[in-house]
């Protein structure tokens, strides 16, 4: 039986509403496994790009906040969201938690099978707004029983909410991500601020894409340095890694102005 489950939040009595969306969430953290990760960062696996990384990769129970380039861009950004994820879980194991506010789609199976996602290790929130998405997000690092949570939030993240999610995610150090749209620029204090574009991905024999890219601007790194880079997905190995065209050529990353 597949374990991804949807909770829809009803808007016609927020109150009422709210605890519902409490007791479903709690219901769906029940199901998942408590582990500890084994280190304190994921690496990307591109020695350019983890170089510009305190400590070698993106580091686990810190915020990092994930923004398209532009207006349009939405699509690539949530596909560098779960590509992040999957790379994740295919290296620790357990579940992970998708709260997803107004204003994204609803992630689906295949979709996900096609970034290396299992759908049964996906839980899925659905909410009414950011303020439930907030508290979901909360309250499911506080469960301590994940190994990553990804919030996709329709007006950004204020910095209240910010510090409390990154207090929250001390304990377990899941990876924690949130994805805001291109025009949500709130101060909120993440680790890092990504900047996510579309681009042409590569295609098999068939004319079938077969790896997605990316146009990843590391906009804002603390201790770390600002970079951008054309990345490619492999779903297959859940590996990211520099085109071929652009593989022999150092170096595949430059500096971002401060």
């Amino acid at each position: 039986m597949e374990r991804s489950q949807d909770a829809k939040l009803d808007e016609d009595d927020p109150r009422s509403d709210r605890a519902a969306a409490l007791a479903s969430l709690r219901v769906l953290m029940a199901t998942a496994r408590t582990r500890r990760d084994p280190g304190t960062v994921m690496p990307l696996g591109i020695p350019g790009l983890d170089d510009r990384l305190p400590g070698g990769g993106l580091g686990l129970g810190l915020l990092h906040e994930i923004a398209p380039l532009a207006e349009g861009d939405e699509p690539a950004a949530l596909g560098f969201t779960l590509a992040l994820v999957a790379r994740h879980l295919a290296q620790a194991g357990g579940e992970a938690l998708l709260v997803v506010a107004p204003g994204h789609p609803t992630p689906y199976g295949h979709g996900l099978s096609g970034l290396g996602l299992d759908p049964g290790r996906i839980l899925l929130f659905e909410v009414g707004s950011d303020d439930e998405a907030h508290l979901a997000l909360e309250e499911a690092l506080r469960a301590q029983g994940l190994r990553a949570v990804a919030g996709l939030l329709d007006a950004g993240l204020p910095l209240k909410q910010g510090r409390r999610l990154q207090r929250a995610a001390e304990a377990t150090a899941p990876l924690l991500l949130v994805l805001r749209p291109a025009r949500a620029d709130l101060p909120n204090g993440a680790a890092t601020r990504w900047r996510i574009g579309g681009a042409q991905g590569a295609r098999d024999r068939f004319g079938c894409l077969a790896h997605p890219r990316w146009q990843t601007h590391l906009e804002r790194c603390r201790n770390g340095r600002p970079g951008t880079w054309l990345l490619e997905w492999d779903h297959a190995a859940h590996r990211f890694g520099l085109p071929d065209a652009l593989a022999g050529h150092a170096p595949a990353a430059r500096a971002g102005r401060s």
